[in-house]
């Protein structure tokens, strides 16, 4: 009798501790460590990145975010050379070669690459908060895979045909819920795209973002650069 209990105790430890969420409850659970007072939806602060690329070259970006004001603004140097991007207003204004400034309207063709600056930037510091927007799919499976020698719940994400075409897959501790890596890539080939493997955490207005996330191809794990949180 006491083999049985013991046997039965084993199965039901083994069966609670292989139990596995939901794509949404385990994203929910990573928003609840990284942004635990609810800080994101009126985010107003200014980070400073260093973009270290492979051939050693580097790139500091100085990027402001204010939701609740629709503003955005990244101004970049690299080298001697200096340049910016700004949404304010219904209206961007950004920087030239020749150093000269120009103005549109969002509307305008010439504001696309300001408008994609800004949803690039939101979209990879706003994580995993903007799991939550409409037209993300966040997929009901969740798997356990091991990566990089470490196990992971991996949670599969994609979007609505107006949001964008790419599958993504964010990897998350299993005991904290803390975004750990995700990549990117097209639906028919996990081959293309790449994956960002995230280190360190520096809080930024009550939020813990990822300090330093280094960039790879997932064809051949080829190194790309390194963006790095510092102190302003």
């Amino acid at each position: 009798m006491k083999i049985v209990f013991s046997l039965l105790f084993v199965m039901v430890f083994q069966c609670l501790s292989a139990q596995v969420f939901t794509g949404e409850e385990v994203v929910t659970k990573a928003i609840r460590y990284h942004d635990p007072g609810n800080n994101w939806s009126s985010f107003q602060g200014e980070f400073k990145v260093v973009l270290e690329m492979q051939d050693n070259s580097r790139r500091e970006s100085m990027i402001t975010i204010d939701l609740p004001q629709e503003y955005f603004n990244v101004s970049t140097q690299q080298g001697d050379k200096k340049s910016f991007r700004e949404i304010e207003n219904g209206n961007c204004r950004f920087s030239e070669v020749d150093g000269t400034v120009k103005e549109a309207s969002l509307a305008e063709k010439e504001c696309e690459r300001t408008v994609m600056f800004k949803n690039y930037y939101t979209y990879l510091y706003g994580l995993p908060m903007k799991l939550k927007d409409l037209g993300t799919n966040i997929h009901p499976v969740v798997q356990r895979t091991t990566f990089k020698n470490k196990e992971y719940l991996v949670v599969r994400v994609s979007y609505d045909e107006t949001v964008g075409s790419d599958i993504w897959q964010f990897y998350f501790d299993p005991e904290t819920y803390a975004m750990e890596v995700y990549q990117f890539f097209k639906v028919a080939n996990e081959k293309t795209g790449e994956y960002i493997l995230l280190s360190g955490e520096m809080l930024v207005e009550g939020i813990k973002m990822p300090k330093d996330r280094a960039w790879y191809y997932n064809k051949d794990d080829g190194y790309l650069g390194t963006d790095k949180l510092v102190n302003k």
